[in-house]
């Protein structure tokens, strides 16, 4: 990612296309860590890095791109651009992935279960890792599973596998990628073997990704850095997915037991290493997990949580989905991000009565039933939005 001048807001159209990103991050100028100003609220996404303000629906891609940037500089690391050739065969339930780029090439299988209802192509859910969601209830709406071995690409078995597997091969041990973008790279080069595998039976413009816990970081991260992604639904994914760095700090300064940046880089390599300097200086963070969650607007998004897991941060999660929803409101889809927090039960275990909610985005997101009701914020905990503490930002409304 080269660095230099940002690009200015335009009210001239951004095309979407059907590409992994719409607006590139390669000229935007990233502040050095010394220019990062102190901020104890959450950042503000609707004020680019030069200072001016998102104004128009045109602005939100430049704006997402420099969020982008910034996500890949402070936390995730660069997702390299997209490799030189990626090619798919399909066989006995399974798409080979083969992904050609700098003089090397590595694979990886992807095991396909299809629906007994619906129509071919299907469309898909990729599981990071796993799909801990009520798979019987995606299949019998017409919906595929992809399982993507996202260990197999980058390990996290302890702080000492940074740097370990099919990603690392292809771009080095040193790269600057954590697993979690990792496993995004990863999930997008999946859906450009979809794209050119019609034998896989899988229509790649119909794809949702999901996964639990450490998944549902990956998915979080798969979600907002390809918005060929049609639907996003990060489970119970704290520290590092939907849980704010800011708030998480808050919870645990009032005396809970909830995971911070400066536990979770003692953990697993999920993050790129870049974000070790911002232990005991979180407020320098230029961009905070709302930010990440508002990257997959205008594109449906359905968070899971879980009341009960105070590790994961639960306030903090319905905290930065809040702060996250005010994104779609400017935009003006509002509906098209969810938020679902009910506990009483295992972490991950996903219950019955998330599954309307489950339903609705699978029939507007990836069946195309723009009548399904995805109007859902809802939580069962003594939770309130504080805005006036967390957002001091003022949200537009874009035309």
């Amino acid at each position: 990612m080269q660095l230099s001048p940002s690009p200015s807001p335009s009210n001239t159209p951004i095309p979407t296309g059907s590409g992994e990103i719409s607006v590139p991050t390669d000229n935007i100028n990233v502040p050095s860590f010394s220019q990062l100003q102190n901020n104890p609220k959450l950042p503000d996404p609707f004020t680019f890095i030069n200072g001016s303000k998102v104004t128009s629906l045109n602005d939100w891609p430049l704006r997402r791109a420099e969020i982008s940037a910034l996500a890949q500089r402070y936390i995730y690391g660069e997702k390299p651009n997209p490799p030189e050739s990626v090619t798919g065969s399909y066989g006995n339930g399974r798409i080979t992935v083969t992904v050609k780029d700098k003089g090397k090439t590595i694979s990886f299988d992807c095991s396909i279960q299809y629906p007994s209802k619906g129509t071919a192509p299907y469309p898909a859910m990729i599981g990071m890792g796993m799909n801990t969601l009520n798979t019987s209830v995606i299949r019998d709406m017409g919906v595929a599973l992809i399982t993507l071995p996202v260990d197999e690409i980058a390990q996290q078995s302890g702080t000492h596998t940074r740097g370990r597997g099919k990603f690392y091969d292809l771009y080095g041990s040193n790269h600057s990628a954590g697993a979690l973008m990792a496993w995004a790279w990863a999930a997008s080069r999946l859906i450009d073997a979809l794209e050119v595998t019609p034998s896989a039976n899988i229509d790649p413009a119909r794809i949702a990704v999901t996964g639990g816990s450490r998944y549902g970081k990956g998915a979080l991260a798969a979600g907002a850095f390809d918005e060929r992604i049609a639907l996003t639904i990060p489970q119970e994914s704290g520290c590092g997915g939907t849980s704010s760095w800011r708030v998480a700090e808050a919870q645990k300064a009032s005396g809970q037991n909830v995971q911070t940046l400066s536990h979770i880089i003692t953990e697993q390599p999920w993050l790129s290493k870049s974000i070790e300097q911002f232990v005991n200086q979180t407020n320098k963070l230029p961009v905070d997990q709302h930010m990440i969650l508002g990257m997959c607007a205008p594109r449906g998004l359905l968070v899971i949580e879980n009341t009960g897991m105070e590790w994961l941060g639960n306030l903090s999660c319905y905290t930065s989905s809040q702060a996250a929803r005010l994104i779609y409101e400017a935009l003006g889809v509002k509906d098209h991000m969810g938020f679902s927090q009910v506990g009483g039960h295992m972490h991950c275990a996903f219950p019955d009565s998330q599954i309307p909610e489950l339903r609705a985005f699978i029939q507007k997101f990836l069946l195309g039933d723009n009548s399904a009701n995805t109007n859902v914020n809802k939580t069962d905990g003594n939770f309130s939005f504080d805005k006036a503490r967390w957002a001091d930002w003022s949200v537009p409304t874009l035309r």
